[in-house]
């Protein structure tokens, strides 16, 4: 089974497809509106800053985990200079991104132990390793997931258990669609593959992940050689 988190922005909405054409079976959580289709039918709303919510999210389809993958899509970002910011706002990204992730690892992570299995992929950013303006919030909420794998790894290793972080460059979907054009153009002349990614580099990487048992604890970078 795989569960996929934020199936409504453009990297989870792919995932959820792609795994749905490759016949995988799957459950999907949203925040608000539901999106629309037969295939979405597995899906549920979710507000993953609630450990509550998750908890019982994750006891109602309990039974239908076996050989599970976690993959955290969920994410927001509040681009603004530091000294400009909304203090709350800082706090929605830090509470979305991490510790929404935390949540679901939480929560998941004793049905993965009793069963001495689980992949858990969390998306990261490289935005968390080369510093970008205005993103303060969503750099430290991405630095954080980078650094609590490595503890998680160490924990559950023995049970079979593997997390690891894609690294995630820009790509053809997602938030880089609220990008200006002109800010769009800056960032694609500093990736020596010279576009934007396609998502489907997202996918096999993953299916990497999934099939690669001694690969944990790790960050893998999908950029497209971006310095």
């Amino acid at each position: 089974m795989i569960i996929i988190t934020g199936i409504t922005g453009g990297i989870g909405d792919f995932l959820f497809n792609k795994f749905t054409q490759a016949g995988e079976k799957i459950i999907g959580t949203y925040h608000e509106n539901k999106p629309e289709g037969k295939i979405f039918e597995n899906t549920y709303q979710l507000d993953i800053t609630d450990y509550k919510q998750v908890e019982k999210f994750i006891k109602t389809v309990e039974p239908e985990l076996k050989n599970t993958t976690l993959i955290n899509c969920a994410g927001i970002t509040q681009n603004s200079f530091a000294h400009k910011s909304n203090v709350n706002d800082w706090t929605q990204v830090i509470n979305v991104n991490l510790n929404g992730t935390y949540h679901l690892i939480r929560a998941t992570l004793p049905v993965m132990r009793e069963q001495n299995f689980g992949r858990i992929i969390n998306l990261s950013s490289i935005v968390a390793q080369i510093g970008v303006m205005g993103t303060s919030a969503y750099a430290a909420s991405k630095a954080g997931l980078n650094g609590m794998i490595k503890s998680i790894a160490l924990e559950n290793a023995q049970k079979n258990i593997t997390i690891n972080n894609i690294n995630l460059g820009y790509f053809k979907v997602g938030m880089i669609n609220s990008v200006p054009k002109e800010i769009q153009e800056k960032i694609r002349s500093k990736i020596a593959y010279n576009e934007f990614g396609n998502p489907e580099n997202i996918f096999n990487t993953i299916q990497y992940i999934r099939q690669t048992p001694y690969l944990t604890g790790s960050c893998i970078d999908l950029n497209g050689g971006l310095v």
